[in-house]
């Protein structure tokens, strides 16, 4: 593997990155990708540090994608920040190409009337439930990025498990060429999972954020010493979410493999994980925990 890489460089239309991919594929380069909606921080860099291992070259795109966004949603106010991001990667050297396209290069037809992938599984559980058509949006973009970028290894988050989840179902159930590899979530120093969401916490909220990922290590902490009332230990925790300031969507204890709900005859080897959405303020944060 060429781990030293090439200078960063930088693509803003689909014929671009394929004619740069292509040249790589000449000389028989691997290649990862990294999809992101950029505003980057350290929990995507650990991403990419998984990428340059898996591959000789590391794609990083950045594109805030409109159909993963609701009505009422944070499209607009999204941070934005490509050449913060750029500056970043271009530091860390471990990225050879951002791949930062405009929207009519992603959706030349126009989101409104774009081709659209839908994946049945969970459909309306967990963040669908609260996100109608968001992992449709989700799925219809990477699936167009894995088109464009034709790579070997998509390198996806483990903080966005359901998101995780389903690209993994997309990209087997669509028989594609590539190894979907997950990364640990990133977390603050008192355990609040890094996003770029964090951002729209007040300073009160930001001290209050960490009891989320607190909460969840009282589930697995439960579960682990032979809990089994799995629906009392989800609602003893989202009512300790509401009590400390949250506004709950969902905890659920899952099966990790494919999310599907526990029937309750588990033993302590099965896989579990529990899962949760809540709202603090302006800011939606989701987290999981392995059992």
């Amino acid at each position: 593997m060429d781990i030293a890489g090439v200078p960063l460089q930088g693509a803003y239309t689909t014929k671009a990155v394929r004619e740069l991919v292509g040249s790589w594929r000449l000389t028989h380069r691997t290649v990862a990708l990294v999809p992101t909606m950029g505003n980057l921080h350290q929990g995507h860099l650990s991403l990419m540090k998984i990428a340059r291992e898996r591959a000789d070259r590391v794609v990083c795109s950045i594109f805030v994608n409109p159909t993963q966004f609701g009505a009422g949603e944070d499209f607009a106010s999204y941070p934005r920040s490509l050449a913060a991001d750029e500056s970043m990667l271009a530091e860390q050297g471990l990225v050879d190409l951002v791949f930062a396209p405009d929207e009519k290069d992603i959706y030349p037809f126009g989101s409104e009337a774009a081709v659209k992938v839908s994946v049945p599984q969970l459909h309306g559980e967990l963040c669908a439930a609260s996100r109608p058509g968001h992992f449709e949006g989700v799925a219809s973009v990477v699936l167009r990025l894995l088109g464009i970028v034709a790579p070997d290894v998509m390198v996806l988050g483990e903080k966005d498990y359901q998101q995780l989840v389903l690209l993994r179902r997309m990209v087997r159930d669509l028989q594609l060429p590539i190894e979907v590899v997950a990364g640990s979530t990133w977390r603050e120093r008192d355990g609040l999972a890094m996003s770029s969401r964090n951002r729209y916490l007040s300073t009160s909220e930001r001290r209050t954020a960490p009891k989320l990922h607190g909460e969840l290590q009282r589930v697995r902490e439960a579960l682990l010493d032979g809990e089994r009332d799995l629906r009392a230990v989800e609602t003893q925790a989202s009512r300790a979410l509401q009590d400390a300031g949250f506004d709950p969507e969902y905890v659920e204890v899952r099966r990790a493999g494919d999310l599907s709900r526990p029937n309750g005859l588990e033993s302590a080897d099965d896989d579990l994980i529990v899962l949760a959405a809540a709202w603090l303020g302006k800011a939606r944060l989701i987290d999981n925990l392995r059992i």
